[in-house]
């Protein structure tokens, strides 16, 4: 009977956030999230890991961000089978080990898998690594050398109602993917377009952001930061907004990135003093001017 309670709840958009394991800090009032079609909320700025697990950091040290992240309401942790070859599966698998309620849990299939053969052994093996039981969303990491796009749609639905995911999406669509997808029988129920979005790479403001909005459907957007190269955070506009508000430039371009409330950004670090920084972006709303001179530093 509370079982049946608690799925009411859940229903109902309320009880959800707890069956989620969100901490209750990450959905006050003033914390960013963003809704997904089904209800499902999130927070606004979640933890990528596509470097992670490599050696880049000792393990110990990355672990211990993530972990920092999930405490500060990053509770939205994105990975792929390919990253590191599966070695930041396997590193995030740790850190949650005992705390896998608290996490939304993202992960992605290549398309070199995608079949129905190959998303299942990927999606299992996925599991393995994570030591989970069930991935809350599922992407296909990208379209091209997809054959059958009808076919993944099926697969994941089947994985759906066998309950190894919760949902499902895909990553790096275009407009043209997003068309032929709503075309396939239960395309519509895609949860996310995964895709790159920064300051420094507006380039999905032009289709794919309002082809989503239209759709309302969010979009996750990995290399907040601009990347490697874009010199986002140290570039004067961005540093000056940041010192008048008392945070780091990458708390002022995360929260330039959601500030939609249809964005999901996915900044990954393996520093605790870095996750400290990209968290402050929870509560970090940018005035009109500020975005206005934003708009100014980097044109869309």
């Amino acid at each position: 009977m509370q079982a049946i309670t608690r799925r009411r709840l859940a229903l109902g958009g309320i009880g959800l956030i707890s069956a989620l394991g969100l901490p209750r800090r990450a959905t006050s009032a003033t914390a960013r999230s963003v809704s997904l079609s089904d209800g499902t909320v999130v927070p606004a700025v979640g933890q990528g890991s596509a470097r992670l697990g490599q050696e880049r950091r000792p393990a110990a040290e990355e672990e211990q961000a993530m972990s920092t992240g999930l405490s500060l309401g990053m509770t939205l942790i994105d990975t792929a089978e390919v990253y590191g070859g599966g070695k930041a599966e396997q590193l995030i698998g740790r850190v949650i080990k005992n705390r896998r309620d608290e996490v939304f849990l993202v992960s992605k299939v290549w398309p070199s898998h995608a079949t129905r053969t190959g998303i299942q052994d990927a999606c299992s093996a996925s599991l393995t690594r994570l030591g989970t039981d069930h991935l809350d969303l599922y992407l296909l990491h990208w379209p091209d050398r997809v054959k059958d796009l009808a076919e993944v749609v099926e697969t994941f639905e089947q994985l759906r109602a066998g309950g190894q995911i919760r949902r499902w999406g895909v990553s790096n669509f275009g407009v043209a993917e997003m068309e032929r997808l709503w075309r396939i029988p239960g395309g519509e129920l895609c949860a996310t377009n995964q895709v790159p979005y920064s300051l420094a790479d507006r380039k999905v403001e032009r289709a794919v952001l309002p082809w989503c909005a239209q759709h309302r459907m969010p979009i996750m957007a990995y290399s907040p930061l601009g990347g490697e190269g874009a010199g986002v955070l140290r570039n004067p506009v961005v540093q000056r907004i940041a010192s008048s508000q008392g945070r780091s430039p990458a708390a002022v371009a995360l929260a330039w990135a959601v500030r939609s409330g249809r964005v999901i950004a996915i900044p990954e670090s393996g520093s605790v003093s870095h996750v400290r920084e990209n968290a402050a972006a929870l509560t970090l709303t940018l005035g009109s001017d500020e975005l206005r001179q934003l708009d100014e530093a980097f044109p869309a």
